[in-house]
């Protein structure tokens, strides 16, 4: 389940960044010559700062949510790895107190 919600967080933060993405060039396109020789492009600190912030604090969502992803998958496998050991250990056959009953 957490790597499941750290995927949706950063599916997310990935759809935010191309929707920012559009913004910035929709925004600082015109200013950027398409013949430019010297290559000239806005910077982050030309950038109206709304749009800074939002794009920091996607790309901060996208990264915490890839942590979260990966630290999900490593605990899921984990637990995973433990119940096979134990089920190793005793026959193979979960403990009376153990079964579940189906719905």
């Amino acid at each position: 389940m957490r790597a499941l919600c750290g995927a949706i967080i950063t599916a997310g933060a990935m759809i935010g960044l191309g929707l920012t993405a559009l913004g910035i060039g929709t925004r600082y396109g015109p200013w950027t010559p398409v013949g430019d020789p010297k290559g000239n492009m806005v910077h982050l600190s030309q950038m109206d700062r709304p749009l800074v912030f939002i794009l920091v604090f996607l790309v901060c969502l996208a990264v915490i949510g890839l942590g979260i992803a990966f630290v999900g998958l490593a605990h899921h496998h984990h637990r995973r790895e433990r119940e096979h050991l134990w089920h190793k250990e005793h026959g193979g056959h979960p403990a009376p107190s153990q079964q579940r009953t189906t719905v």
